[in-house]
Parts: structure tokens; sequence; C-alpha cells
């Protein structure tokens, strides 16, 4: 994969790691300013830029990860196939197929941009608070997966059905419902109807 701004490992010239921005926005989704990672996400949280991706399969079962234990949010728990929050001045977009990647080792076969939603979801477990305008994209994947060990402790592809059971077995991520909600309408078209989605 090629080193571009996006992808190139942020470090300043003396060897230190950089924070990491987000992009601030408003309730229109209109970038106000930006504002280091945790910082954005500490009580009550300051409303940023996000994305969700939900890939499927040829038979209409969604991709989940399970977030490696050594994430500072939300680790352990099961989510979406990919999220994550663009860099500033990055589109979306580019930024849900490259976070895809990184995390999973793997390029949609397809990907669509399925709306936004705006939540605010406070992490009882970090005290960490989730507020986001997010930007969703489903899609198709049809690679072997090779996820990164650091950002991925497992996945699986679930049915309609087995997601039901799973949900109410496993630990989720708070904004996991949130987003699959949002992007039913989008899934539903994806995957038609037999799928049960």
């Amino acid at each position: 994969m090629p080193i571009t701004p996006a992808t190139a490992t942020h470090s300043s010239s003396n060897g230190a790691a950089e924070a990491i921005l987000l992009e601030l926005v408003d309730e229109d989704g209109v970038t106000i300013g930006t504002a280091e990672k945790l910082t954005a996400h500490q009580p009550p949280g300051q409303l940023h830029r996000a994305f969700s991706v939900f890939l499927f399969d040829e038979r209409g079962r969604l991709l989940l990860q399970q977030r490696a234990l050594g994430k500072y949010h939300s680790p352990g728990v099961w989510s979406n196939t990919c999220c994550g929050h663009p860099y500033p001045g990055e589109a979306p977009f580019a930024a849900a197929a490259r976070r895809t990647y990184e995390e999973l080792g793997v390029s949609p076969s397809l990907l669509a941009e399925a709306g936004t939603v705006r939540y605010n979801h406070p992490d009882p477990a970090s005290g960490l608070v989730e507020q986001e305008f997010n930007h969703l994209f489903v899609g198709m994947v049809q690679s072997a997966l090779r996820p990164d060990p650091e950002e991925v402790g497992s996945t699986a592809f679930v049915s309609a059905a087995e997601l039901a059971e799973r949900h109410a077995a496993d630990p989720f991520s708070a904004w996991f419902m949130t987003v699959l909600d949002a992007a039913r309408p989008a899934i539903r078209e994806l995957t038609g109807a037999p799928a049960g989605w």
C-alpha cells in the first residue's frame, strides 16, 4: 500500500508521536475546527466526524469485529466491521476504505454511502463519550481477511438471526445498535429481503 498523508505514521521530526486530530463539526456536519482524539472523547464529548462500515459476504452475512483488548476505547467488545475517524480534510469515504484495509487487511469489493447519524453515547466502562456525526457505509467483502491483531481481536460473519443471539449474549460497543439501525435501509437494499436485515 502506498504511503500517503492519510496512511503515513504520524510522528514528528524528532521521532515523537504526534497527537491524532479529529474534525469537530456542527449539528449539520460542517467542519468547525479540530481537537486531539482523546480530548474529543472526554466528557461531555465534542461533536466530531466519524464513520462506520458494514460489510457483507455473498450470503448476506454481516462481518463483525471484536475490538482488540489493547484498544484505549471499548476494548474486547464486538462492533460493526470497521469504524473510526477521518483525518482533518480526509473524505469520510476515503477514511472508511483506508481503515478497513488497515484493520482487516482487505479492501471492500463494493462500498457505498448509506447516510449519516448523529448520536451521543457515553461508555460506562471507559468513562469516554462518543459524541459523533457518523457517516455510514455498506458494502461487500470477497477476499480473505488479514486482521491486524493490534486492532482486531476476532472476526465473525453473522446472519441477522445470529446477530440477535450474539447481541443478547456478548458485550457490544455502545454505538453499535444506533449505527446499525441507521444503516438498515441501505443494508436491506444491498442484501435483499431474504437476508432478514
